[in-house]
């Protein structure tokens, strides 16, 4: 009976997708009004017009409630029941950022009509003026509790980068950076350890940061990926001495810009590209070499750069191959800033450094979701990879 049912809702969904150009839409709609109602099953203990003594209480209507998804704006209807105990986890995701936009909206002045139409456009639904205080401490208390959580399990890995966004400040707009430290566990899983504002990128800055996290509870640190902003890489060495550095490569390849004529081929910086792709450390070393004498002549000023400041960004060789493109660069944050940028570009200027740390904090903590649920790397590699370097040092 059951494989039966299973054909039936298959060759439903088939139908749908084939039969409709807005088929997956549909059938993405679909699924998710199926797990409300599942909700309220379980939250009463029985399904729809089931008579049982474990019930725990009746349904009373639906009310509408728009969901903005990958796949636009799905129309759902939440079911409720008499006792107005039911509440759905289904949007948990997605309030904490999206309460964090309301809030920076009312608090920079924007027009109740002017958030009202682009809270219904970004989260689906418009909130009150009158919520906006209450929203604003129930968000500030969990936000405070997640950027201040102890840090109980050691992290080999860990990235740092920097962004900035605009704040008004006096009556005055500056940048103000915002500094974030992802870790890797034991386990190679990504957890978002700290996001904090600062002024700018000063060395003094970055230590209170590092500082910060250590007093949480950071160790174990072996490896570290940045950029070579001067007072970040002062910092790493004073707070972590213990840890490699691993200059992001990435950024030195833009860095290299710096030392080419405007006018000059792909050819030489896609050669110096192919080194970051080489096995191990002395292959890299032969390919550097070759690329120096075929390029010196030419770009003489770039070669030069390269031979003195490349080997910061060789650092990741001493690792397990299998963690080399996870850890040569801070690429990994790549989509944490871009969730950062897409929602702080609605904002555009902050009317203060607290609306601007409340919406890249829920942001955070909105990515950490997804963060956790996957391993990202597998640790055994390093694990045999230290075994076998302390073999060959005996």
């Amino acid at each position: 009976m059951t494989k039966i049912e299973d054909k039936t809702a298959v060759g439903a969904v088939k139908d749908i997708l084939l039969s409709n150009p807005d088929g997956l839409h549909e059938v993405i709609r679909a699924v998710m009004q199926e797990v409300l109602e599942a909700e309220m099953d379980e939250a009463l203990g029985a399904a729809k017009g089931e008579r049982t003594p474990e019930r725990l209480g009746y349904r009373s209507g639906h009310y509408g409630r728009t969901l903005m998804t990958r796949v636009g704006k799905l129309e759902l209807r939440v079911p409720q029941d008499r006792s107005g105990h039911f509440s759905t986890e289904l949007f948990e995701r997605y309030q904490r950022s999206e309460r964090a936009l309301v809030a920076t909206l009312y608090v920079q002045g924007v027009s109740t009509r002017k958030v009202k139409a682009i809270t219904e456009e970004l989260c689906g639904h418009s909130f009150s003026a009158s919520s906006i205080s209450a929203i604003n401490k129930r968000l500030d208390e969990s936000l405070k509790a997640f950027a201040c959580r102890p840090l109980q399990e050691p992290f080999p890995y860990l990235i740092l980068d920097a962004r900035y966004e605009k704040v008004r400040e006096a009556g005055v707009v500056r940048s103000q950076a915002v500094l974030i430290a992802v870790g890797i566990d034991w386990d190679g899983r990504r957890q978002i350890l700290s996001v904090e504002m600062a002024g700018r990128e000063s060395r003094s800055a970055w230590k209170d940061f590092l500082l910060g996290l250590k007093a949480r509870g950071l160790k174990g640190i072996e490896f570290v990926v940045s950029d070579d902003h001067a007072g970040l890489v002062a910092a790493i060495g004073e707070v972590i001495p213990e840890a490699a550095w691993q200059r992001c490569y990435v950024h030195f390849l833009r860095n290299a810009l710096d030392h080419l004529p405007r006018k000059h081929g792909d050819d030489c910086l896609q050669e110096l590209r192919w080194i970051y792709d080489r096995r191990d450390i002395d292959e890299a070393k032969a390919d550097l070499a070759a690329w120096l004498g075929k390029w010196s002549g030419k770009y003489p000023r770039l070669t030069g750069w390269v031979e003195e400041a490349i080997e910061q960004t060789f650092t990741f060789f001493r690792l397990p191959r299998t963690h080399h493109k996870h850890l040569k660069s801070t690429n990994m944050l790549e989509r944490l800033n871009e969730e950062i940028r897409r929602r702080t570009y609605v904002v555009r200027i902050f009317p203060n450094t607290d609306s601007c740390l409340r919406l890249v904090r829920a942001l955070a903590v909105e990515t950490q979701n997804w963060m956790e649920a996957n391993r990202y790397i597998n640790m055994d590699d390093l694990r045999e990879h230290k075994k076998l370097a302390l073999r060959n040092a005996a």
